[in-house]
């Protein structure tokens, strides 16, 4: 069973920068890609950012410019830089795996709270 482990959530001021990590129990090389979730309380699931086997990047619009996707293969493990954090990036976030045959895997969570 593929295991992920999210860190670095915490809480920031407005404008401020957090970088998360999902460390994974298997090799991420040939994955079919990888990705970031969120999910705030009354709220569902939303999609924030995805890197794929190739390298290629998508964001949501809600986080485009802000935050960046990214990961090192030596280390099995899938980043996610925010930065110029908004109150409404408050959420847990979640890290997801897909793998090539199409099985998803999913991170416990780690929550990001952003406020005075």
């Amino acid at each position: 069973q593929v295991q992920l482990v999210e860190s670095g959530g915490g809480r920031v001021q407005p404008g401020g920068s957090l970088t998360l990590s999902c460390a994974t129990s298997r090799s991420i090389v040939s994955i079919s890609a990888m990705g970031w979730y969120r999910q705030s309380p009354g709220k569902q699931r939303e999609w924030v950012a995805t890197i794929t086997r190739s390298g290629n990047r998508n964001y949501a619009d809600s986080v485009k410019g802000r935050f960046t996707i990214s990961r090192d293969n030596a280390k099995n493990t899938l980043y996610l830089q925010m930065s110029s954090l908004k109150p409404e990036d408050t959420a847990v976030y979640y890290c997801n795996l897909r793998r090539m045959d199409g099985m998803d895997y999913w991170g416990q969570g780690t929550q990001v709270t952003v406020s005075s």
